[in-house]
């Protein structure tokens, strides 16, 4: 299976200035990213979609392919990142050249592991899949078993439409949510749904120890202190 993974890092990061490039325990926070996906035996291809030249700068200087800039009408605060696939699937199907799938991975989840990524690859490739998720469970208090909305009269109902709820925390069934690390999905989807999904949807669990998605300071210096302690 010929996969393409898509690093997707435009400039103007708001909440962590210079984020994509900006050193963590003397990397730029693009390597952590790069490292796992150029060392994995299952992507054919990596490359970075961006519009920033000083991205684009570091990533050819850590093996990252860039093909192509990024239209700066795709790398706007409102821009979805599902146009960002369509947009790389779509110029390299311009050149002849075709893949069966699609791995995106986000630079602000710098601490998945190769191991990681390839057993998300081998998972979505024997599952028949239209694409794969990394998840974390959610927990109990946050089950959407356990969790409401207003109705039509200002009155609270259960979120999944049951009329009774789940009084055990034993009974409920396991809820998770997408934790951005990794999202891999057939070339079609996108393509033809404008989806990072489909219809099939599988899924791997992501070690909570290893989490962390950098959005704000706060997020990053939850990675720097990450660090620390995986040193000691």
């Amino acid at each position: 299976m010929r996969i393409l993974g898509i690093i997707p890092a435009r400039g103007g990061s708001k909440g962590v200035p210079g984020k994509n490039i900006k050193l963590l325990n003397g990397k730029p926070l693009l390597q952590y990213t790069s490292e796992i996906a150029l060392q994995s035996q299952f992507i054919t291809q990596v490359i970075l979609s961006s519009e920033d030249e000083a991205i684009i700068t570091v990533a050819k200087s850590l093996g990252i392919q860039v093909p192509f800039v990024r239209p700066a009408v795709l790398a706007q605060d409102n821009t979805a990142t599902i146009d960002v696939i369509i947009h790389a699937l779509q110029w390299f199907e311009n050149k002849n050249v075709f893949f069966d799938a699609v791995c995106l991975l986000q630079v602000t989840s710098p601490f998945r592991t190769v191991d990681f990524l390839d057993k998300a690859v081998e998972k979505f490739i024997t599952s028949g899949s239209d694409s794969l998720v990394s998840v974390q469970k959610v927990p109990h208090e946050f089950n959407p078993h356990w969790t409401f909305e207003a109705n039509t009269e200002g009155n609270l109902k259960i979120a999944t439409g049951e009329d009774q709820i789940i009084s055990r925390r034993q009974e409920l069934p396991d809820a998770y949510h997408r934790d951005g690390s990794i999202y891999i999905t057939k070339t079609n989807v996108p393509l033809q749904q404008h989806s990072l999904y489909g219809k099939r949807i599988a899924f791997i669990e992501s070690n909570p120890e290893y989490y962390v998605n950098i959005d704000t300071m706060e997020d990053w210096e939850k990675a720097e202190q990450m660090i620390k302690n995986n040193q000691k």
